[in-house]
């Protein structure tokens, strides 16, 4: 029993040791890969076309300018935008 409880503790010790670098190394990749502005540049376009996807409110399309500050505006057919 006691040579079991002793190789449950020498695993234990040398499986940290060799976890913890491990888990630094690839908490640092993920580190590395999340602050890339690749990947934020990815997010953030996700974001925009879930936001566009899930949003309740219509989309216009502008069908004539009366003047600078004023233009006529149509909703879009469900089936433009998917």
């Amino acid at each position: 029993m006691i040579g079991i409880v002793f190789a449950a503790g020498a695993g234990y010790v040398l499986g940290t040791k060799a976890g913890r670098r491990r888990y630094e190394q690839i908490s640092r990749a993920a580190k590395a890969i999340a602050e890339s502005p690749a990947t934020r540049t990815a997010l953030d376009a996700g974001r925009q076309r879930l936001s566009e996807a899930l949003s309740t409110e219509p989309r216009f399309t502008r069908i004539e300018s009366i003047d600078d500050e004023t233009s006529v505006y149509i909703p879009e057919a469900e089936d433009q935008h998917r």
